[in-house]
This record gives structure tokens, C-alpha cells and sequence, in this order.
């Protein structure tokens, strides 16, 4: 006997209709037993569509709790076993009493099964018992000739079912089979008596209590991990049972009924959708010895769209993780458990799911083999990337010993994979910040592309971020590192490769009016290479800092690695997304170097050669900004007009905050090496201006060679020409006179003359520069003038005489007087006391083997007038 394809075995008739079913009996269930419910909120604030989201261990225990024990299939593929045995047979056992009452039984039952509406209103499970379930079966009975599609068959069969009216089934057993597993026992159903009307258009309640026991249960196994793993692609269901049938008081004998099922594509059972509605994490007790674990809270929503009641005792289940690889056991990590649970028909079912972490197995945190993460590392990182991972769910021991045994071997048999979809930690870092900034440039003499040839920074790092409102336990950070991508402007900069975890603190912050508590984290990060990627933008952000004057926001995209201190041990959380803005305060607040105050101190000459002089000065500086910085090795081209004449070069140089004394700076000047003949006429003209006192700069800017190592680097900085005055030169004190401390920043070499009249000489009282080198003036032409324009007299002195360290006076050089001039009569009237005078001259100096002509031009030099 057979079924219409379109009657509705399990559902209403509009829900249960399937186009998928086959063989010989083609109703089936089209729905689920637990379906999403569209009006339920989500816990994580999705809308509807978002209908694959956080599945949990909670989740799997209510789809094996709830399939399970209302049928014993809490196995995915028995999920609604109990149905088809309790009802669906029964419409058999009704088609085996029609085809046994008539003479032409071919015919009938192809009437049957046409024409047979089995409705079911409900399905409740009473009580459990040692060895299977009671259930309650109510349905609706009725035969619907307009159904059958042969006009002979219809009218035989109204014909043949108006005389016998009704029929009466005995206590019969059902069995259920699968018969491409090896024709394995799935359950067993008791149905007692049954009577029908089966007369076209009348409609027989049905309501009756039924006993159903599991059967094999390796076998149900196999079933369910071949669905979990996507192999089953259709599955066949049998069902046979030897009913005693009679009509009336005619009795019809014993039949034998065997119908089968076959469900295929969107007629196998789905998983249930669900709602977590509530999450919570806190530390509990584990042990009277004061051990402390971590507990998981989680309520859920699954909505019921069937007629089914039922009371699910208390289950435990094992929350198991990936191994290394994919053939190796799972690894245990808590274990959980469900409190009853009430199904009420057509309704939400709520269920509350707690499990606990006793402690972190050595399995999950140990590097897998060839690699530096671990199982735990693997699973940290898919989530928090946003990536979809499985954690697997196996029944285990409940925690009420009233649960019956069976459904504890049914549901351990099986270990169900849980999709579980990441979580992306957006906005998780709220506040990213540098302070005490320390800068440190490449190493000269690494090797290119090591971190040494990048430059370098020190900071503390403060972050501000935010918890969950789920994490309710205590948590501390303990060490961080990150590579983080250092953007301006939207264009990347570079990237600062912190590759060791730095020490670290935190202290969780009280949330305050509702909002979620925050955790300030401190560390602080020494000599973190920063590689510049693009040198256009670091120009770019070199000439705000220098040359705007305002703050410098930097982005920063960093991925950190978090060493956490928690009641399970010391955890690793790697590649947490995070991003900040970093203000970077101007290294020139008013747009220029003047600030820097430099000021040349003790000059000590090195070497000498027909063009150069190398030699060594002690600097004195001012930093004005809040940064720091280490300078191992740094040489910087000197420029006039445009022309290279010279280079500095720094080794092993703190530039603190404030005022820097006695740095050491090594120069070369060689303006006809560096600039030619054109360099040569520039740097002499440069002297000379400098010791007349006329106001001169120097230009500073590096080239490719600055920084041996990073080449570009150089040359990205070399677009910043810096001009500075040149700095003052402090000779030694020679106390009221020549040594700077008068106000006049200009240079004073001479600082006072003595003119004799009877001898027509002159002697000048001379301060050098240099403390360790003597200076020689081999030939000397200068001219004495009064009031700048009346000459006074005329020197033209050709034997060489030199000017030690420190003060000195000339030999008694000749002067030829301009007797009839202004000049020389006001000059013999301040006989015996002193007037100002000025004086211009060429003269050649000569340094070692170094020579140079330099012209001067002085005012105010205080001239004693003696006989």
C-alpha cells in the first residue's frame, strides 16, 4: 500500500507537501522539527538575515537534547525518527487494513495510498523510561477521493471503502529500518488498537500513547557522521509490521505491511537555527583548594514550529577543538551542560547551557610541529580575524542521575561539528599614544635590510581599550608585540616591527554609566625599527614637522601579539587588529632652527693639507622639542650659495631635551675639493665675511652617504637644505675684552691696538680661536681709518708672525700715517689716551699646511695712542 505524493504525513497539508520524496510511500516532513524564529532577538544585535551566526556548544546541546530524547534521535540524521515510526507508520498500518478488506487489493491500495490525509495535532512525549520513550500521538484520519487521479481507481475505491466503512487494527509492533546500512534497526514502535472510518470525506481522530525504544546505536552512528560530513546525499527509510485487521465482525486475517521512504536533498533534516540572547564569562571556584576555573553562561533561543511537547532532562557534553592536523583526536577543553529544558508546542523554546574550563590542556598551547603557533593560536586567530572556525560537541555524563542511560549512549556516540563564525575586534582599541619618544638613527655599518639599518624608536605606549561587557573576570597584560603600518595622510609611511614582547601592565578601568569597562595597558618599547617603505611621505611629514609648526597625526594599523595573565594560565592571543592616531608634536614650533642656539666652544685642529682642514669642536645646542634621539653616525654636507665647501660628521651622539653641551662634532673644510674653483672663491669669501663680523649662515643637508646603510634615507632627507647662522666661536676669556660676553655677538679676533708716533709702529692684541693650533699671518696690507672714511694710516708688513692660542699681541708692525689727512690729526690729538678706529686689509693666514688670503673689515676697534 502506498501514499498520494502530495498528502501531507507529518505537518499541515500546505508544510508537509514535498516534490523531493520517492519510492512507494512519498510523504515526508519538509520542515525542521527546530526552526529560526524571525521575531526572536539576537544576542549579537543581527538582523534576520544574518542567520549563521555564533553557533555554540549551548546550541548543540538543545539540537541533540530536543531531536533526541522526543524521539531517541538526538543523532542528527534520527532527528525525527519517533515521528515517522509513531504516525507515519501508523498511516501504513491504516493502508495494510484497507488493502487487506477488499477482493481486488492492487487496487485498493493504489486508492490508499492517493487518497489517505493523515494530519498530525500533536506529538507529546509523556515520560521517559529505562529503555526508550512514551510518547502521546493525536491525528487526524481521513480519505480523500478527489486526490486519486485514476477515475477507476477513485470510483472502486469510494465504492469498496463505503461498504466496509470501518476497520480495526490490533496491538501491533513497528520496526524501522535502513536498508543501505545494512538493513540496520533504527527503533521500534507499539501502536494499540486503531479503528478508522475510511469512508471518502469523514474524519476519525486518532489519539493514542505509544512506546518507542532506540535500536542500534553503532548503527545510528555511522548514519548521523555520514550526514554531519556531508556524504549522505539521500537516506531510506523502511517500515514493517504484521497487523491484525478486521471489519466488523468479519475478521481479515494477519497482514504483513512493508512500506519505505526516501528522503533526498531539502527532505533530510536541517540543523536548527538559533538566538544566543545572553553571554557571560566569569571566574568560579574548581576545588576547596582554592583552584579557580572559568565558567561560560550562555541562554539561547530555538523556535518550535511543530506540535510537539516534551520535558528534556539535564544533558553533559564535551566541548572538543581542533588538533594540530586534521587526523589527530580533538582536544578536550570544558565541559557542559543544560538544565531541563520545556518544549511546548509551536512556541520558543528558551534554554540555558553553562559550561566550565577547569584548566588549558598542554595539548592545546604546545607549537604544533614545524611551526610557532598552537591549536589554541590557530583558533584565537580565525576568530579573532573574523573567520569562521569548528569546535565539535560529543555527549558525555549528565549531571542528573535520572537521565536515562540511553540517551547518554546515543548522543556520546556522536561528535557533532559547530560551525563557530569569528568576531572582528573593530574598534576594540580606543586610545593609541607615544610619549617620552626617543629616535635613534641606522646603525652606519649594519647590513642593508637588517633591522639596525633602519632608524629606530624608543616610547612608552599607552592603550586604551575596551572589554566586552561579556568578560566579567580578571585579566592582565602581561607583554605585547605587534607590526604595526605607520600611515600619513591615508599614504603609507612605513612600518615599525616591534618583534619581541616588551614587558607590560594593565589596569582595568570601572565602566561608568552603563558602558563597558576599559583596560589601560602600559609598556614600553625600546629601539623598534622603523622601515621607511615610502620616502616621498616621510619627506612629507619631515617638512610639517620642521617646517609647519603644528602637530603631525600619524595612523597607525598595527597587528599585536598579547601575552595575557588569566585564572587559566598565561595565554597568547596573536595578531589582534588595532589601529590609533598618533600626534607627533613639531620639531620647530616656530618653522625654523634659530631656536637651536648653536654655539662652537673648543676648536681643535686635526690635520692640515694644502686645501683642508680637518678638525674637531665641542657644540653646544639647545633642544627645544619633547623628543630625544641617538645618533651613532651621521655626516651632513656644509653648503654656501649652493656650493658644498665642507662636511660635519657626528658619532655616537644623545640629543637630550633642553640644553646639550660639549657634543663632539668632526668637520672637514675643503671648499676646492667639494666645490672646485667656484667652491674656493665661496669659502673664501665666507671667511672672510665671518671675522669681519658680517652676518653669515650656513646651509646643512644630507646626502646618499649620511647614513651608510640606508642610502634613500640620505637622500629623502638631503630635500631639506637647513640654514643656520654660523655659530659664535668662544675663545678663551680674556675677561673684559675680546672673549663674546659684551653683548656683541660678532666675532672679535682684534680687540685692541696700540699706535706709537715716534716709532710709526703699531701693535694689536689679537684672541684666537683655536686653543691648541697657532695661526701664522704670513703678509698683512690694511689701512687705519677714522670715522670709517679718513685714513690714518697704512700697513704693509711681508714677514710672517703668528698668533698663538689664546691672547697675543703682534710685532711692531710699520704704519706709513696720512699726514695730511683728518685722521692722523685727530689721532695725535688723543695722544695719551685712545680713540676708535676702523680698519680693512688683505691678509694671507697660513695653518699648518693650509694658506688662505682673507680680506677684513673691522669698526670699533679701540686704538692708545702713545709716543
Amino acid at each position: 500500500m502506498s501514499n498520494n505524493p502530495s498528502s501531507p504525513l507529518l505537518g499541515s497539508s500546505d508544510r508537509a507537501r514535498s516534490n523531493h520524496s520517492h519510492h512507494s510511500n512519498e510523504s515526508h516532513e519538509n520542515t525542521p522539527l527546530l526552526s529560526r524564529s524571525d521575531d526572536t532577538p539576537r544576542y549579537d544585535g543581527a538582523d534576520d538575515e544574518d542567520e549563521d551566526r555564533i553557533p555554540s556548544p549551548a546550541a548543540t546541546s538543545l539540537r541533540s537534547l530536543q531531536n533526541g530524547q522526543g524521539s531517541t534521535k538526538s543523532t542528527k540524521s534520527g532527528r525525527r525518527w519517533p515521528t515517522v515510526v509513531a504516525v507515519g507508520v501508523l498511516g501504513l498500518v491504516v493502508l495494510g487494513i484497507i488493502a487487506g478488506a477488499f477482493f481486488t487489493p492492487a487496487i485498493v491500495e493504489e486508492y490508499a495510498k492517493e487518497a489517505l490525509v493523515l494530519e498530525p495535532t500533536n506529538l507529546s512525549i509523556d515520560s521517559f523510561t529505562a529503555t526508550g520513550v512514551r510518547a502521546r500521538v493525536q491525528a487526524l484520519f481521513r480519505m480523500d477521493a478527489s486526490r486519486v487521479k485514476n477515475k477507476h481507481v477513485r470510483n472502486l475505491g469510494r465504492f469498496g471503502t463505503w461498504i466496509a466503512r470501518k476497520v480495526e487494527s490490533q496491538e501491533s509492533k513497528v520496526e524501522v529500518y535502513l536498508p543501505e546500512y545494512g538493513n540496520i534497526l533504527v527503533g521500534t514502535a507499539a501502536v494499540p488498537q486503531v479503528v478508522v472510518d475510511i469512508r471518502n470525506g469523514y474524519t476519525t481522530p486518532i489519539d493514542f500513547f505509544t512506546d518507542l525504544e532506540p535500536g542500534d546505536v553503532e548503527g545510528i552512528r555511522q548514519v548521523a557522521n555520514d550526514w554531519l560530513e556531508g556524504r549522505l546525499g539521500q537516506i531510506r527509510v523502511l517500515g514493517k509490521a504484521d497487523v491484525g485487521l478486521k471489519s466488523g465482525l468479519i475478521s481479515l486475517g494477519t497482514q504483513s505491511i512493508s512500506e519505505s521512504l526516501v528522503f533526498e536533498g531539502n527532505d533530510l533534516p536541517a540543523i536548527p537555527q538559533y538566538n544566543i540572547t545572553r553571554l557571560n564569562f566569569r571566574e568560579v571556584p574548581i576545588s576547596s583548594t582554592g583552584r579557580r576555573g572559568m565558567a561560560a553562561e550562555v541562554s539561547l533561543s530555538v523556535a518550535n514550529s511543530y506540535p510537539i511537547k516534551l520535558t528534556i532532562p539535564p544533558l553533559g557534553f564535551n566541548i572538543l577543538v581542533p588538533n594540530c592536523e586534521a587526523g589527530e583526536p580533538y582536544i578536550r577543553l570544558a565541559d557542559a551542560t543544560t538544565a531541563s529544558v520545556d518544549v511546548e508546542p509551536h512556541s520558543d523554546v528558551v534554554v540555558n547551557v553553562g559550561g566550565i574550563v577547569r584548566e588549558l590542556p598542554a595539548s592545546l598551547t604546545q607549537a604544533c610541529p614545524n611551526s610557532n603557533s598552537s591549536p589554541l593560536d590557530l583558533l584565537l586567530s580565525d576568530y579573532i580575524h573574523g573567520n569562521d572556525t569548528t569546535i565539535f560537541v560529543q555527549g558525555s555524563n549528565p549531571p542528573d542521575s535520572d537521565t536515562p542511560d540511553w540517551i547518554t549512549k546515543i548522543i556520546s556516540s556522536v561528535t557533532v561539528p559547530v560551525p563557530f563564525p569569528g568576531h572582528t575586534f573593530d574598534g576594540l582599541i580606543r586610545n593609541f599614544s607615544l610619549t617620552d619618544t626617543h629616535f635613534s638613527l641606522p646603525d652606519p655599518w649594519a647590513e642593508p635590510g637588517s633591522a639596525e639599518s633602519n632608524p629606530q624608536i624608543s616610547a612608552n605606549i599607552v592603550v586604551i581599550a575596551g572589554l566586552p561587557k561579556e568578560m566579567n573576570f580578571g585579566i592582565n597584560v602581561t607583554g605585547v608585540m605587534a607590526t604595526a603600518d605607520v600611515f600619513y595622510k591615508g599614504e603609507k609611511l612605513g612600518e615599525l616591527n616591534l618583534d619581541d614582547f616588551q614587558p607590560a601592565t594593565s589596569e582595568r578601568i570601572k565602566s561608568e554609566d552603563g558602558n563597558e569597562a576599559q583596560l589601560r595597558i602600559k609598556s614600553r618599547m625600546e629601539d623598534v625599527p622603523l622601515n621607511i617603505t615610502d620616502s616621498d611621505v616621510f619627506t612629507d611629514v619631515l617638512s610639517a614637522l620642521m617646517f609647519d609648526g603644528k602637530n603631525v597625526k600619524l595612523q597607525i594599523k598595527a597587528r599585536v601579539d598579547v601575552q595575557l595573565s588569566t585564572v587559566l594560565g598565561e595565554l597568547v592571543i596573536k595578531e589582534m587588529p588595532a589601529e590609533g592616531v598618533v600626534p607627533v608634536k613639531p620639531i620647530s614650533s616656530d618653522g625654523g632652527f634659530s631656536n637651536l642656539k648653536p654655539r662652537v666652544g673648543e676648536v681643535k685642529v686635526l690635520s692640515t693639507s694644502k686645501t683642508s682642514i680637518n678638525l674637531q669642536a665641542q657644540v653646544n645646542l639647545t633642544n627645544p622639542t619633547d623628543y630625544t634621539a641617538h645618533i651613532p653616525f651621521v655626516n651632513i654636507h656644509i653648503l654656501k650659495n649652493g656650493s658644498v665647501i665642507g662636511d660635519a660628521t657626528l658619532q655616537s651622539v644623545d640629543v637630550l631635551q633642553g640644553n646639550n653641551t660639549n657634543i663632539l662634532v668632526q668637520a672637514t673644510w675643503d671648499p676646492i675639493t667639494f666645490g672646485g674653483k667656484e667652491g674656493a672663491k665661496i669659502g673664501g669669501e665666507l671667511l672672510s665675511q665671518y671675522i669681519s663680523g658680517f652676518n653669515t649662515t650656513l646651509t646643512f643637508q644630507t646626502h646618499e652617504g649620511s647614513i651608510p646603510s640606508q642610502p634613500e634615507l640620505g637622500k629623502a632627507l638631503s630635500k631639506f637644505a637647513i640654514e643656520i647662522p654660523a655659530p659664535k666661536l668662544s675663545g678663551p676669556s680674556t675677561g673684559d675684552e675680546g672673549d663674546g660676553d659684551d653683548g656683541d655677538d660678532k666675532p672679535h679676533f682684534i680687540t685692541n691696538a696700540v699706535f706709537h708716533l715716534l716709532s710709526s709702529t703699531a701693535v694689536f692684541s689679537m684672541v684666537s680661536p683655536l686653543q691648541h693650533s697657532t695661526i701664522y699671518i704670513d703678509n698683512i696690507n690694511a689701512t687705519a681709518f677714522y670715522n670709517h672714511t679718513e685714513p690714518v694710516g697704512h700697513i704693509n708688513y711681508d714677514l710672517p708672525f703668528k698668533v698663538p692660542p689664546g691672547t697675543s699681541q703682534t710685532p711692531k708692525l710699520p704704519v706709513d700715517w696720512s699726514l695730511d689727512s683728518i685722521g692722523y690729526e685727530k689721532l695725535q690729538r688723543a695722544l695719551g689716551g685712545e680713540l676708535k678706529l676702523d680698519a680693512s686689509g688683505i691678509a694671507v693666514v697660513r695653518l699648518g699646511q693650509w694658506i688662505q688670503e682673507l680680506w677684513y673689515i673691522g669698526s670699533g676697534i679701540g686704538a692708545s695712542v702713545r709716543l
